[in-house]
């Protein structure tokens, strides 16, 4: 076989990067890794054991009590912290709160792409998140980056939490998203930006069916290559 062949995906808070990435794994039966997650886990550990933020001593030793873990089911990517599955909880607001500050820290980020990488090398896979293409993957054969309209990507992981039962206002989804983005593409350590070689996929106004058709027809030139 030749090289194996890593798609990359990045792109803004709730702009349906891990509904794609999951779509695509599914139908090139590649391994899915949602980076999000690892990043989501971190920031449950630490607001659990209320780790000092300002401490980078602290934050090397927490580092170094967790064990992440992927399992799939149906091609969907579920998520082990020290053995816990904590697919659900990670989802919360409390988290969505803390994320992009907790993962925008420099020792936080170094140990994560070290795993990631590391995940790489030997798999066919779909990655998402924010520095995919530029940091973790950066010679990855295919990269997406996705956007949409602020105010549809609320709606969006609206409707998403609301499903859950989880009370919530649009209001105060709006502000994290635009909290995020701010902390997101501002931060010092592998900012969120679009890698030079990396494709636009708006889908302000796509479905999940046509954002899927229009990631396949970027795939093409390497299938022969799977």
């Amino acid at each position: 076989m030749n090289k194996n062949i890593v798609v990359a995906i990045d792109g803004y808070s709730s702009c349906g990067k891990s509904t794609l990435a999951k779509a695509l794994a599914k139908k090139l039966h590649f391994i899915y890794i949602d980076s999000g997650a690892m990043y989501r886990a971190v920031t449950l550990y630490f607001l659990r054991n209320q780790t000092d933020l300002n401490n980078h001593d602290l934050i090397i030793d927490a580092l170094e009590h967790i064990d992440l873990n992927f399992h799939s089911r149906d091609y969907q990517s579920h998520i082990l912290l020290n053995g816990e599955e904590v697919s659900e909880e990670i989802r919360q607001m409390p988290v969505s709160d803390n994320v992009s500050k907790i993962a925008s820290i420099k020792e936080v980020r170094q140990a994560m792409v070290k795993q990631q990488q590391k995940m790489g090398k030997t798999k066919n896979m779909v990655m998402d998140g924010r520095d995919i293409g530029t940091v973790v993957f950066p010679d990855a054969q295919v990269k997406l980056f996705m956007t949409a309209d602020p105010k549809i990507r609320a709606e969006r992981r609206f409707k998403e939490l609301s499903e859950k039962g989880e009370e919530v206002s649009l209001e105060e989804i709006f502000e994290n998203i635009a909290r995020r983005d701010y902390i997101d593409t501002t931060r010092e350590e592998s900012p969120l930006v679009r890698a030079k070689d990396a494709i636009i996929l708006d889908n302000t106004n796509l479905s999940e069916e046509e954002q899927l058709a229009f990631a396949m027809e970027q795939l093409t030139p390497f299938l022969d290559k799977i």
